[in-house]
């Protein structure tokens, strides 16, 4: 079957992810590959000291990045898509959006970027014996209450982002495993939000007097390849306001870009891991059993199909890293030579490797945002050297490339020195693995450990939920999920992987130390610069 006819006979599927800076749309054909794409590019506000979107951009940025999907298949195929297989939402985890008995959002979105949740999440974590990060949605629940928040009082549901697109075009006031393991802890023995902290909250908020409990404002968790929901004729309006789609087109359990990550990288088996390098990062490894003790570093979460997750979550990653490239590039105007920021990426990033290992004593801190992993609650960014070190431009381009990864090595070092973790393959994808070998070679020097990187992981989360989305339509066999997408999906493909050196390993652990005891110049620069 040609695309066209797939898209003809409604069995290509739609994946759609709102990533902190993109809205990606991928149309996928009946053998999971790519066939149409649109996006949308968007950026958060940050509204009396809190990172938002509003509502009316998400959904003025779904409608158009489905409008550049639409235009794309007119482009290449000259048909309309009114019917599909299948359709997935994924969005950014975590965060915080609530709403009263009308549907009516009480108050902006908050982002898991916002980190004014401290107070709560140390709380709950000595509640729960349990790490709950800053970005979780009851964190940002537990702050309202403790700041005497009016809303709360009138909340009927509770969800993230990727929920809340589902509920509008489905009815459906469910959520991903995956997701909702970023919302309250889930227990693996059941699959669900764990009873026992269900209970502890409520007993802790009963003072209060809520008309709500815990379990009656959270969305239903559902698995990969559980029936979620099918498009209901408003929401096929609200996605496509061509008027041409049309409902009751099947709709997957809604994910959360962790899980569509480790759908997109074949990294959902146990002893496998991904590690997503863009504006933010994080590394999930799919463990064996759970650690031995809880860890402020990092968050325990699930795959897609409900397998236990370690997690290291850092709020930024390459944005500052892009902000000194753009310097370059200004520069480069500035001589008056034309621009290509793909031959500017690849330069800069390449020349990086000729430096020292460990940077010849730069340090670069990345921080946009504050960073929960190094204690952080706001960040500046900032590049510190000393009168002796070897300032170079590879030195220079090698410490912003290692600070994109710093605390990502912090997390994980727990993991493998302490922990004792074994990983049979990590699989990188995102932005920061766009310049051929680069990230991939400092990324395996920083956790030392082969980094894999796929062609396909570069479709990135959109990929991954419409795979999400094919699972739960064309799997006669009931395989598992890791099955599935190692027989249907990869058929063997683990991609290109890099080794780390000893050299590489050595530099990176000595630019490390350097950073961890810098720490307290970017603290005193949060203290003393607005």
């Amino acid at each position: 079957m040609t695309a066209k006819e797939t898209i003809q006979q409604g069995k290509a599927i739609l994946g759609i992810e709102f990533g902190s800076t993109r809205i990606k749309a991928v149309l996928i054909d009946q053998e999971n590959k790519p066939i149409a794409q649109g996006s949308h590019e968007w950026e958060n506000q940050l509204v009396d000291g809190l990172w938002t979107y509003s509502v009316e951009a998400i959904w003025y940025g779904l409608q158009d990045c489905y409008a550049e999907l639409r235009k794309d298949v007119l482009a290449k195929y000259d048909c309309e898509i009114e019917i599909l297989a299948a359709i997935g939402f994924s969005a950014m985890m975590h965060g915080y959006m609530a709403f009263d008995k009308q549907q009516n959002i009480l108050v902006p979105f908050r982002t898991w970027r916002n980190t004014n949740t401290a107070k709560a999440a140390a709380e709950l974590s000595e509640l729960f014996v349990y790490n709950i990060p800053l970005r979780w949605s009851i964190s940002h629940l537990y702050q309202c209450i403790l700041d005497n928040e009016e809303h709360v009082a009138n909340i009927d549901f509770f969800t993230t982002l990727a929920g809340y697109i589902h509920w509008q075009v489905t009815g459906e006031k469910v959520l991903g495993i995956g997701d909702a393991s970023g919302m309250l802890p889930i227990d693996p023995q059941t699959r669900d939000y764990s009873a026992e902290m269900v209970a502890k909250f409520d007993k802790l908020v009963e003072p209060k007097g809520f008309g709500w409990k815990l379990i009656d404002i959270l969305p239903k968790v559902k698995l990969a390849g559980e029936n979620a929901g099918f498009l209901t004729e408003e929401g096929a309006k609200r996605l496509d306001i061509s008027g041409h789609l049309k409902p009751g087109i099947p709709v997957c359990p809604p994910e959360g870009d962790a899980g569509t990550g480790m759908v997109a990288t074949n990294a959902v088996k146990q002893r496998t891991g991904n590690v997503s390098a863009g504006t933010s990062s994080f590394s999930m490894i799919v463990l064996e059993k759970d650690l031995t003790k809880p860890y402020e570093m990092i968050d325990m979460v699930t795959t897609p199909d409900g397998s236990l997750v370690a997690m290291v979550h850092c709020n930024n990653c390459t944005s500052d890293l892009n902000a000194w490239v753009n310097l370059f590039k200004e520069y480069q105007q500035l001589l008056g030579v034309p621009v290509d920021m793909n031959e500017v990426f690849g330069k800069l990033y390449n020349n990086a490797l000729t430096g020292d290992a460990d940077c010849g004593g730069l340090i670069a801190y990345n921080y946009i945002s504050g960073e929960p992993v190094t204690g952080l609650a706001e960040g500046r960014p900032m590049f510190v050297r000393s009168a002796n070190d070897k300032f170079n431009l590879a030195n220079f381009m090698r410490a912003n490339l290692y600070a994109s990864v710093g605390v990502l090595k912090i997390g994980n070092d727990i993991l493998f020195n302490e922990e004792h973790v074994k990983v049979d393959r990590i699989t990188g994808h995102g932005g920061l693995f766009k310049t051929k070998g680069v990230g991939q070679r400092v990324l395996a020097a920083a956790i030392n450990s082969p980094i894999s990187v796929m062609e396909t992981a570069g479709e990135g989360g959109a990929w991954g939920i419409a795979l999400l989305g094919s699972y739960l339509v064309n799997n006669p066999e009931a395989k598992t999920l890791a099955g599935w997408l190692e027989d249907c999906v990869f058929a063997g493909n683990t991609g290109e992987e890099i080794s780390p050196t000893a050299e590489d390993v050595a530099g990176f652990n000595k630019w490390i130390e350097n950073y961890k005891r810098g720490l307290a110049i970017e603290q005193a620069a949060v203290e003393n610069k607005n």
